[in-house]
């Protein structure tokens, strides 16, 4: 299952994506819901609900795609460092305040979060802010979202909690990050996390083969995949919940 937030003649709107990404189906969601876009969905069907009604049929081509979760809860969590190449080649970029001789390889998960008011749409344009920063950079990101929420989850059960995934580009100020030796303020600026195309079921993703790709301007700057993490989904979600409620 695929659901988009979109808007169509200025109202914001949501609906599910056929499997050829042609067309997007209106749900019959109530007016005061739609500004959360599918995260109301998604509670839905962790509950145990029915979606709502399906209304008209749109091709994808006249909508508007914003972030399938344009306003989370709260900030979202992130992983530093953990794709292998990416480690290292950060390591050595001079940008890396957590960088230490002979450790370019994480041995425990670095987290960090980004503030839910950085979230924008799959096509909105990141503000580059000249007088905050002269190094913004990008990172192509696998993101999870919860939907059974829990507190000491484990690994064993960890997978239970995950309703499914999305796509987000980490945009980053790296002199920013540098200079205050913590990532939140390089890494929440307004606009610094495009959002989407859609959200996908937990079924619609196999993380033991999924390529992790970004280009810019056609050409492609980062190919991964997600059986490259070294630090799997997981053993980041007991290590989070371990002291933080997710939600």
């Amino acid at each position: 299952m695929r659901i988009a937030t979109f808007k169509h003649q200025g109202q914001t709107q949501v609906g599910l994506v056929d499997a050829q990404h042609q067309q997007v189906t209106l749900l019959q969601v109530p007016d005061a819901e739609r500004d959360w876009g599918a995260l109301p969905l998604i509670e839905r069907l962790v509950a145990g609900q029915p979606l709502p009604a399906q209304g008209a049929t749109l091709p994808l081509s006249a909508v508007q795609l914003m972030a399938p979760i344009p306003k989370p809860r709260s900030n979202i969590f992130c992983v530093g460092k953990n794709y292998h190449a990416h480690a290292k080649e950060f390591a050595h970029s001079g940008f890396d305040s957590s960088a230490k001789v002979g450790g370019d390889i994480p041995s425990v998960p670095i987290f960090f979060s980004k503030v839910p008011e950085s979230v924008i749409g799959p096509s909105d344009t990141v503000l580059i802010p000249a007088e905050v920063s002269q190094a913004i950079d990008y990172e192509v990101e696998l993101a999870v979202i919860i939907g059974q929420g829990g507190k000491g989850i484990s690994k064993a059960h960890a997978m239970k909690h995950v309703w499914g995934y999305t796509i987000v580009n980490d945009v980053t100020a790296r002199d920013v990050q540098k200079a205050h030796k913590q990532w939140l303020l390089g890494k929440s600026q307004d606009t610094f996390c495009p959002m989407g195309p859609w959200a996908v079921t937990r079924d619609e993703v196999n993380l033991a083969d999924t390529p992790i790709r970004l280009w810019v301007n056609g050409e492609l700057r980062q190919d991964g995949n997600t059986n490259l993490m070294m630090f799997s989904v997981p053993a980041l979600i007991e290590t989070i919940s371990a002291g933080i409620t997710l939600y």
